[in-house]
């Protein structure tokens, strides 16, 4: 199990998406907490070591440390405006 952290700015970003699409979310960052990472791709350029799980039309962006099993969330937005 990893440790998911949400800050602030991402939990604001959440309570904007639609009620369905927060539920998916959710479900997401819950197989995040589980450690389901295989689908998930890494970044290039600029956002070079984050990761992206997606989410519908939307994009949960996060930082994996693996030496203390914790999970950052960067951004949730809609995939037109996450990078």
């Amino acid at each position: 199990m990893f440790k998911i952290i949400i800050p602030k700015a991402a939990f604001k970003e959440l309570e904007k998406i639609d009620l369905q699409n927060q539920k998916l979310v959710y479900t997401k960052i819950r197989d995040l907490e589980k450690g389901l990472f295989e689908t998930d791709k890494s970044l290039k350029g600029k956002h070079k070591g984050k990761f992206r799980k997606r989410a519908g039309d939307y994009r949960i962006v996060y930082l994996k440390e693996n030496d203390i099993l914790v999970i950052t969330l960067i951004r949730i937005a809609h995939k037109k405006e996450v990078y």
